[in-house]
């Protein structure tokens, strides 16, 4: 390939991603339905092998993600629970006994056994988005939401709003499609979303699409797969309060054609999938149509609840056993 002199880094980057892009989609256009059919086809098997291996170990590639180990194992369960199945008996104890160890005294988790907790993001660390998200989400889950936890907390969020629309980290960062879906969901689960300029979100929202169909994260970045869930999601919610090719052969995702697997980008794409299969069902119980899934019906997912990315089976029994201990 020739140099491109004139070109920043970002915009490189930018025209090898859409020249990779449009290549998949010209190879496409020009294959065959059966090789069509296949080619978009999830591959269920690879993608489980891929996911429990990495459940069992995690090779040294991974050591830098030392401080992030109970959520990848979240990113691992959540990704086989969308597939519509389970670990075995021995694979669920052991990872329950790992979390655990990550347990400290006060309650909170680390992101390892012995490491410090997280608590805002961790005692005593940077309060932002994020932080809001988990605690609201963890204590409607748990059943213990009330007034005290969320004081003031709508006028927190409500002051990360940009002037594009989207939601920032904290006040006077730039919007940005992660901290966004915590905001929004975070001001749903607190009952105070009218609060926040949904028109302005939306439009914000909608222009993080890029030519290649998929989304980014923030103006002018490059597309990634995990925002496939991070802004479609807020997508659905917004339409509810108003009324891919990126398949590795050896199963798991990744954020763009060319890069490596990962826990996360699998996670989040399978996510982002499930969301637009289930985004026009009337209820939660209704299955999508043939019409909703690309490809064949073997690329059906479980629907997962959009305020908690959690599969809605692992919800309802969570809730069922949190509200019954009261």
């Amino acid at each position: 390939m020739e140099d491109l002199p004139s070109m920043t880094v970002s915009q490189r980057d930018q025209f090898l991603v859409l020249n990779d892009v449009f290549r998949i989609y010209s190879d496409f256009d020009a294959s065959d339905i059966a090789t069509q059919i296949f080619t978009v086809e999830i591959q269920r098997d690879k993608q489980l092998d891929y996911l429990m291996n990495g459940l069992r170990h995690l090779g040294p590639s991974f050591s830098s993600l030392d401080a992030n180990r109970p959520w990848i194992c979240y990113w691992i369960l959540h990704s086989i629970a969308l597939l519509g199945e389970s670990v075995d008996d021995e694979l669920e104890n052991n990872t329950i006994d790992f979390l655990g160890r990550c347990q400290g005294s006060d309650g909170g988790y680390g992101g390892g056994p012995g490491q410090s907790l997280l608590v805002r993001v961790h005692d005593m660390g940077e309060m932002d988005v994020r932080a809001c998200y988990l605690a609201i989400s963890i204590a409607s889950i748990l059943n213990i939401l009330d007034d005290e936890l969320t004081q003031g907390l709508g006028d927190y969020i409500l002051s990360c709003q940009t002037y594009e629309g989207g939601i920032g980290g904290e006040p006077g960062s730039e919007a940005h499609a992660g901290n966004t879906y915590c905001g929004l969901a975070t001001m749903a689960l607190i009952t105070e979303v009218d609060r926040l300029n949904l028109d302005s979100l939306m439009n914000w929202i909608v222009h993080q699409q890029g030519v290649e169909r998929g989304f980014q994260g923030r103006t002018n970045k490059l597309v990634d797969g995990c925002y496939t869930f991070w802004q479609a999601a807020p997508c659905v919610l917004l339409q509810r309060l108003y009324s891919a090719h990126d398949l590795v052969p050896e199963g798991g995702f990744r954020d763009k054609p060319g890069r490596p697997r990962d826990f996360y980008h699998t996670c989040y794409c399978l996510s982002g999938l499930s969301v637009a299969q289930h985004a026009w069902s009337k209820d939660k119980d209704t299955p999508p149509l043939n019409s909703d899934i690309l490809g064949s019906y073997a690329n059906h997912l479980e629907q997962v609840h959009l305020l908690h990315n959690v599969v809605m089976d692992r919800y309802n029994k969570a809730i069922e056993f949190f509200h019954r201990a009261v």
